[in-house]
């Protein structure tokens, strides 16, 4: 309290602002923002501002009103300092300490009055000026919300860009913003190709993708992919390559380069995967390639790979192990798993404790005692989940650096999540699809429309059927189908066409449905097979 009120006595307008936050300067000399200075949950107190660990030392704060603009007003803000000015452009007296302030609000009035006096003539009968001739415009007295609050605080104004992402609030449009500015300043770039053949095996269809994620290449450049055996051109075949991509991180490689049958980069159970503890997959890099897997599905808005346990996203991002919030869950090795959860019982038999002190043992950590049990389960558990898989942490951490993602997801933690969701979280219910989509209108244009209403009628009510009682698998397959990558798009178009079985164009998020259909049922067989060949291709069935 002891802030605001201090702050609402030099400011008093401060207390229209509906609150307010801080901002401090950060970056290099040569490359300085604003960025927001975390509130915590007792307000910004004296203590908190005083702390080494806000780094704001001798610098300066900034203040911005929280809920909406305020004026360019500082009459109240404290006795004027320096001397009386005159404004090159009205002419008006002005106090030196307020003379910034005046040069973003004036608009060149009184100047236009006095000229108008001079020639004898009123403005109509004379051509105006370019309001640039009038009113010379500066960097320093633009008037965008981010430098109004700047303004409030302090006369030494340095150039606030509005669309700067580390200070939009909300975290999907700083992420929109961030790669907007990435693609763009790479947009000239050297664009990257990649082709695969439909007709190769699934396991040559595999090497070509780590192929080309192995390669040092520049990631944010314009990305153009090719799908040989198949005529599907345009943004379908980005996102059938996207999610390809996220299918393979997420379930697994049919390539057999542990011994185990098939590649699994993350293990476990869901919404608690952590990285496979295998020695073959480090030495190969691949978890560096995955790390550039997931930040280039990201720089493209492509699908994410679900699940994986808060523990090792902490840890990812510079957190430390120790602080990271585990649970037993979190360890996928069952057998581990099991002995570290004997130490929660109150008592451990013989047995229990000779098989808990040969896995201590076996970690450079001491036999159980009745004293120690609770700092071995700590310690066993983090060992389990975290200590076995630093190295795999390290080659994802560079591969999201190589993508060049890695300033957003440091500076902005709130954005992390959406790189890293919960599998709850995209779970499909019918509704999502339901409101998305457009059905076909009784009168159409389409020189290809030739059904009739009832016909348009009953297709559309085998689909709403077919939706309404579909699993969040099935929704998320017809998705992929429908769509080309399993993200709900801003429209769904449904048309009825005259075709042997369910099509899509996936460019223009359209699925075309047979008008042949009598019964559900036969309709029902058809949709499901075209669904289930979509890892196949567009035009393969």
């Amino acid at each position: 309290m002891v802030v605001t009120n201090k702050l609402i006595e030099v400011f008093p307008k401060l207390q229209e602002g509906g609150g307010f936050e801080f901002l401090k300067v950060a970056g290099s000399t040569r490359s300085r923002n604003i960025a927001l200075l975390q509130c915590p949950s007792t307000g910004y107190t004296l203590a908190y501002l005083k702390d080494p660990s806000t780094m704001i030392g001798q610098a300066t704060i900034y203040i911005r009103p929280l809920q909406q603009d305020l004026p360019l007003d500082c009459e109240n803000s404290g006795p004027a300092s320096g001397p009386v000015m005159s404004c090159i452009t009205c002419q008006k007296e002005v106090p030196f300490s307020e003379m910034r302030i005046h040069r973003a609000r004036c608009d060149g009035l009184a100047m236009q009055e006095a000229d108008r006096e001079r020639e004898g003539g009123p403005a109509e009968n004379r051509e105006s000026a370019p309001v640039s001739d009038r009113i010379p415009v500066r960097p320093e007295t633009s008037a965008s919300s981010e430098e109004r609050a700047v303004v409030l605080f302090m006369t030494d104004i340095e150039e606030v860009d509005h669309n700067d992402w580390k200070l939009i609030k909300e975290p999907a449009q700083a992420a929109k913003v961030f790669i907007e500015n990435l693609l763009s300043e790479h947009a000239s770039g050297k664009p990257l190709q990649l082709r695969m053949d439909l007709w190769n095996f699934e396991e040559d269809r595999e090497r070509a993708l780590l192929s080309f994620y192995k390669q040092q290449q520049e990631w944010a450049c314009p990305l153009h992919c090719t799908l040989d055996g198949d005529t599907a051109i345009g943004q379908g075949v980005v996102r059938y390559f996207l999610t390809t991509v996220t299918s393979k991180l997420q379930f697994g490689f049919s390539l057999n380069l542990g011994g185990t049958g098939r590649t699994v980069l993350f293990e476990g159970e869901p919404d608690h995967l952590v990285p496979a503890a295998s020695e073959v997959l480090i030495e190969s890099n691949l978890f560096q390639v995955a790390g550039r897997m997931l930040g280039h599905t990201f720089l493209h808005h492509g699908p994410r790979v679900t699940g994986l346990s808060p523990a090792v996203i902490h840890t990812l991002f510079n957190g430390d192990p120790e602080m990271a919030t585990i649970v037993p869950e979190d360890c996928p090795d069952l057998h581990i798993r099991s002995i570290i959860k004997m130490l929660e019982v109150e008592e451990l038999s013989q047995e229990q404790q000779d098989t808990v002190s040969d896995l201590c043992m076996s970690w450079d950590l001491p036999a159980v005692t009745k004293t120690n049990k609770r700092w071995l389960h700590n310690k066993l558990l983090v060992h389990a989940v975290i200590g076995r898989i630093m190295r795999q942490i390290k080659q994802l951490r560079k591969g999201l650096k190589d993508v060049m993602v890695w300033p957003l997801l440091t500076s902005r933690p709130d954005v992390v999540p959406l790189l890293f969701p919960r599998m709850a979280e995209i779970m499909y219910t019918p509704q999502m699809l339901l409101g998305k989509i457009t059905w076909p209108v009784e009168e159409s244009d389409d020189e290809d429309d030739e059904c009739d209403v009832e016909t348009k009628c009953r297709i559309a009510g085998f689909l709403r059927m077919f939706i309404e009682t579909a699993s969040s698998d099935t929704l998320a397959q017809l998705l992929r189908f429908w769509v080309g990558w399993e993200m709900l798009p801003p429209e769904l178009i449904v048309k009825i066409s005259g075709a042997g079985l369910p099509t899509s164009v996936t460019c223009f998020e359209t699925l075309k449905l047979p008008a042949h259909f009598k019964t559900y049922k036969d309709f029902e067989e058809a949709l499901v097979s075209a669904i289930n060949s979509s890892h196949t291709g567009f035009g393969l069935v």
